[in-house]
C-alpha cells in the first residue's frame, strides 16, 4: 500500500472491527470496549468506507464475516497478535532467557521431565511451569503470556486461532501389573480382569475401548482416570492392570515395581507442542519443537 493511502488507514477503526469479528456480536464487543454500541458501528462503517467493501452481513443477530471481511481479519488478527507480542517483550522487562510452558493438567509427569530436563541441566533458559486445561492454556498463549504449550490433544488453526501444533513425541501404549510367574496373553487375559483405564475424555481409552470392541473381549473396569499421575500411583497399589503409556510407568518398570505384560497394537498416544504464530521465537523453545518433532518423524 502506498504512503498516501497506508495514511488512510484509521487502526482504531481496524482495532473495533478485530473485536467485534472476534465475537461476532455488536453488543458483546462494545460491552468489552467499554464504549456505545452505536460508536463501534460507527467505527466499521468508516472502515468500510475507506475499504470499499461490507465487511459484515448480519445472521439474526450475529454478524458473518463477508469474504472480504475474512481477509480483513487474518491481516488485523496478524497486526494485533504481533502487536501483544511487542508488548509483552518489552513490558516489566521481561526476562528473554524466561521460557514460560504450560502443560494440560492430566499430561504425564514423566513425559514433562523427560522433555524439559536438559534445559534444567544446561541452565540455557529460567523455566516457569504452569497446568491448567487446555482452553485455558490456550487463552495464554494466544496473548503471549505462555511460550509452548504440552498436550496429548491436538489443536488446529483457524483464523481466530492462530497457532501452530507440532507432534513431538509418541509413545506405546502398554498393559501394566504386578510381577507375576505366568505369562500374559492378549487378548484372552483380558477377560473378566480387573483394568485401570484412562478416562473417557482421552484418546487412548477410545482407541481401547474399540479395540476391545473388535476383539469381542469385556475386561471388569475397576476404575477409570483422567489424572496420569493418579492412573499410575493406583497400579502401583492395584492386584488389577493397567492401561498406560510406557512412559507414565517408567521409573516403576525400572524398579520391578510394574511388569509390562504387553504393548497394545496399534494403540499409541501422542504429545504436541503448541505455540502462537510469532515474529520471534525463542532459540530454545526452537531447538526443543525440531529435535522432537525431527525425532517422531522418523519413527513414522
Amino acid at each position: 500500500m502506498r504512503t498516501k493511502e497506508l495514511r488512510q488507514l484509521n487502526f482504531r477503526h481496524l482495532f473495533y472491527f478485530w473485536r467485534v469479528a472476534k465475537e461476532r456480536h455488536l453488543t458483546k464487543a462494545a460491552q468489552q470496549l467499554h464504549v456505545s454500541q452505536s460508536a463501534v458501528s460507527a467505527q466499521i462503517r468508516q472502515l468500510e468506507t475507506t475499504l470499499g467493501h461490507d465487511l459484515f452481513i448480519r445472521d439474526g443477530r450475529n454478524l458473518v464475516l463477508t469474504e472480504t471481511g475474512a481477509r480483513v481479519f487474518g491481516y488485523a488478527e496478524g497486526i494485533f497478535n504481533l502487536g501483544a507480542e511487542m508488548l509483552e517483550s518489552v513490558r516489566d522487562g521481561h526476562d528473554a532467557r524466561e521460557l514460560r510452558i504450560g502443560a494440560i493438567a492430566t499430561l504425564s509427569r514423566n513425559f514433562q521431565q523427560n522433555l524439559l530436563s536438559p534445559l534444567i541441566v544446561e541452565r540455557s533458559v529460567r523455566l516457569v511451569l504452569e497446568s491448567a486445561s487446555l482452553d485455558e492454556l490456550l487463552r495464554r498463549l494466544q496473548v503471549h503470556k505462555l511460550d509452548l504449550v504440552l498436550s496429548n490433544r491436538a489443536v488446529a488453526a483457524s483464523g481466530t486461532l492462530p497457532l501452530r501444533c507440532q507432534r513431538i513425541a509418541r509413545q506405546s501404549v502398554c498393559i501394566v501389573g504386578p510381577p507375576c510367574d505366568d505369562d500374559f496373553i492378549f487378548p484372552d487375559h483380558l477377560e473378566g480382569t480387573s483394568v485401570l483405564l484412562p478416562g473417557s475424555s482421552s484418546d487412548i481409552r477410545r482407541q481401547f475401548d474399540l479395540l476391545m470392541q473388535q476383539l469381542g473381549v469385556t475386561p471388569v473396569i475397576m476404575a477409570e482416570v483422567d489424572d496420569m499421575a493418579m492412573l499410575r500411583l493406583l497400579a502401583r497399589a492395584s492386584d488389577g492392570v493397567a492401561i498406560v503409556p510406557e512412559v507414565v510407568v517408567q521409573d516403576e518398570l525400572h524398579a520391578g515395581t510394574l511388569h509390562k505384560y504387553c504393548e497394545l497394537p496399534d494403540l499409541f498416544e501422542s504429545f504436541y507442542a503448541i505455540t502462537a504464530r510469532r515474529q520471534f521465537q525463542q532459540p530454545a523453545l526452537q531447538a526443543i519443537i525440531v529435535e522432537h518433532a525431527a525425532a517422531v518423524s522418523d519413527t513414522d
